[in-house]
């Protein structure tokens, strides 16, 4: 059974929280997060691109002049792909670009990209958070006693004002709520903090 220290909120140590091993102690599969990135990307997208093909751009109805004598190319409409105005050749159409990925395979990736940044030792997790103020100082010294200097993802396990807030004009920073992470978030990020209730929160819906 895996375990992490637990430290407060100026970086000292609080003691040990043991993981569960469905959870934080999988042997990381890459397909699998491979597979759930592509999906959250691609589902992003909005798919309304739209462009007209020959046949739907107005105008170009007669032949532009006649099929022999002229010592020219053979040409009917004007509105072929060729033709200033003309149409686009395979132009795109809106169309939908969702990837469904079985409920299975997001579980097996959420517990793998969990257990690879425990592995690699990017994961910190706080005994608990709380501000007295909205301030950003505030959490930049909350990030700094922390050792944290790059790309952060912090999950909390309900919503707390302050906390977001606070955290808001740092660039590097993003949070979430333990129902609300997923792989992309979490493997992008540098470093992943969590409060011992949203670890707490994660194995009771992750573990198998």
């Amino acid at each position: 059974m895996p375990t992490i220290p637990v430290v407060n909120m100026q970086g000292k140590a609080e003691g040990e929280l043991s993981l569960n091993d469905d959870v934080f102690g999988v042997t990381p599969n890459v397909a699998a997060m491979h597979l759930v990135v592509r999906s959250i990307l691609a589902n992003r997208r909005q798919g309304t691109q739209s462009a007209l093909t020959r046949g739907m751009v107005r105008g170009g109805g007669r032949k532009i002049y006649r099929q022999k004598g002229t010592g020219r190319a053979r040409h009917h409409s004007n509105r072929a792909p060729q033709f200033r105005h003309g149409g686009v050749v395979f132009a795109p159409q809106p169309r939908d670009y969702v990837v469904k990925v079985p409920r299975k395979v997001r579980r097996l990736a959420m517990r793998s990209a969990l257990s690879a940044k425990l592995a690699a030792g990017d994961m910190i997790v706080l005994d608990s958070l709380s501000l007295k103020e909205a301030k950003t100082r505030l959490m930049a010294k909350l990030l700094k006693d922390l050792g944290v200097t790059r790309s952060c993802l912090l999950v909390l396990s309900g919503r707390d004002e302050n906390v977001q807030r606070a955290g808001r004009n740092i660039q590097a920073l993003s949070d979430a709520y333990t129902s609300t992470i997923n792989v992309y978030d979490i493997l992008r990020a540098d470093k992943l903090v969590l409060t011992r209730d949203a670890v707490m929160a994660i194995q009771e819906v992750y573990a198998s």
